[in-house]
């Protein structure tokens, strides 16, 4: 199994701005770069080839979403994101805690978790930090 580690190719005198290499388990990415966002698993409008074709190395699904819409038991039987995008290069995955700020007027939270009224079929959705675990080892997603 191929290792994570992070290389500084340079850093600026004057601001502090550096540049590097990310590797992962399924490729590298260099730091700064561009990363585009499959929230559902998908960049909308473009074939996953053709976001290759821009250079990008990285994805970006969302965990909250995912979960919602198909499923991250699906996910997992497709063999994660990697499986069911097509995605050789690397994948991140948010929390799922941005929805807690984006979603303020559809959820309540308390010291265990927060619960969500899903915005799809309006069934309870409840993410604790143990589920949001779960969920994104189903995406199988690097980071």
């Amino acid at each position: 199994m191929s290792h994570f580690s992070y290389e500084l190719l340079h850093r600026d005198s004057e601001t502090g701005a550096r540049r590097g290499v990310f590797s992962t388990p399924h490729g590298t990415v260099q730091t700064p770069g561009f990363m585009p966002v499959g929230t559902q698993g998908t960049v909308k409008g473009v074939t996953i080839d053709q976001v290759a074709a821009t250079g990008a190395e990285m994805i970006l699904g969302n965990t909250y979403h995912l979960a919602l819409r198909p499923g991250h038991e699906t996910v997992r039987r497709l063999g994660g994101l990697h499986g069911m995008t097509l995605w050789e290069g690397p994948i991140l995955t948010d929390s799922g805690g941005f929805q807690i700020f984006s979603l303020e007027s559809i959820r309540e939270i308390n010291e265990q978790q927060a619960t969500f009224r899903s915005h799809i079929d309006g069934s309870i959705v409840q993410l604790t930090p143990e589920h949001s675990i779960e969920i994104q080892e189903s995406l199988g997603s690097d980071v």
